[in-house]
């Protein structure tokens, strides 16, 4: 848990930090390592139109917040440094200590979401006791799908349940694992992410993870990905199909509202689509500063389209545990 009071203000819960000496990225990491040129960003020989101080400084990452109106903002690993390769529990060890460094001496505006490996269920386990002994760390950060398997079963169903039973709040954010179809366009990004987030929604809601797991706070950004779209298809093959509902007793649409879900989905109307199927009490905002699809102004945007400012801090105070 947190262990610390939070500042006041609007919380952002997605957003992104790795200091400069993990640039190099963890063992296995499929597009690293990551190195500063000039200033800017670059994984691997590919720019991520982002400077290196937005990335890693966080002095400037809280100039960035002031000037977005934030009180809080949440930090977790980019995910191209999450441990999906296996070997790396040093990697994990040294950036949650990093973490908690740095969350500690924020006095409550700064808030962390650690890592763990993804490749041994035991050692996932100590680091995990290990965050929620860490003042300032509320939870972990992880990836929606490991060697085939999403939050229903391997690996990342172990984590849910042990972050479960610490009353660690979990964050999934995607991958954009490449793919041959989408290699131009961005479309990694641009379609990858959201049909990423969408499986691993599709996993927890037909998978039984919620109803097994009632205490886990989790959260699901860019919005829930596809899945608010998705929501009547889901239902439809639920109430028709005995596989799909095998491992669940309620259709998807009942379960997709006690998931947190945050604000970053660049339209409107499509904010208004996920608070219909959410309801504004698991509405968080999120930035995913410092990539280049951030929400511009996260808050103005959360606020105006979804719900107000009281309620999405006291959803962000719920969904951390503070």
């Amino acid at each position: 848990m947190i262990g610390l009071p939070l500042a006041a203000g609007v919380v952002d819960v997605h957003a992104h930090w790795l200091p400069e000496a993990l640039f190099d990225l963890p063992p296995g990491a499929p597009y690293g390592p990551l190195h500063d040129r000039d200033g800017e960003l670059h994984l691997g020989e590919v720019p991520l139109s982002v400077p290196t101080r937005a990335m890693s400084d966080v002095a400037a990452i809280r100039a960035d917040m002031a000037a977005s109106g934030l009180g809080v903002r949440v930090l977790s690993a980019p995910p191209f440094a999450f441990p999906v390769a296996g070997g790396a529990p040093d990697y994990v060890d040294a950036f949650n200590e990093a973490l908690g460094e740095v969350v500690g001496g924020a006095e409550g505006t700064v808030v962390g979401l650690g890592t763990v490996v993804l490749d041994d269920p035991g050692t996932a386990r100590v680091q995990l006791e290990r965050l929620a002994a860490t003042p300032g760390i509320s939870g972990v950060a992880i990836p929606p799908l490991v060697a085939g398997a999403s939050l229903d079963r391997g690996p990342l169903r172990h984590v849910l349940a042990d972050a479960a039973a610490l009353d660690l709040a979990v964050l999934v954010h995607p991958m954009q694992l490449p793919r041959p179809e989408w290699a131009d366009h961005y479309l990694a990004n641009l379609v990858g992410n959201p049909v990423e987030t969408a499986t691993a929604i599709a996993a927890v809601l037909l998978g039984g993870v919620q109803e097994q797991l009632p205490d886990l706070r989790i959260c699901f950004v860019h919005g829930g990905g596809c899945a608010p779209g998705l929501l009547g298809r889901w239902d439809h093959g639920w109430r028709t199909r005995a596989d799909v509902r095998r491992s669940s007793t309620r259709p998807p649409s009942e379960t997709f509202g006690e998931l947190y879900v945050d604000t970053v989905t660049h339209d409107p109307e499509a904010l208004r689509l996920l608070v219909a199927h959410a309801g504004k009490d698991r509405l968080l905002c999120g930035s995913d500063h410092p990539f280049d699809m951030a929400q511009a102004d996260p808050v103005g945007f959360a606020t105006s389209h979804g719900a107000d400012a009281e309620t999405i801090t006291a959803n962000a105070r719920a969904f951390l545990g503070a």
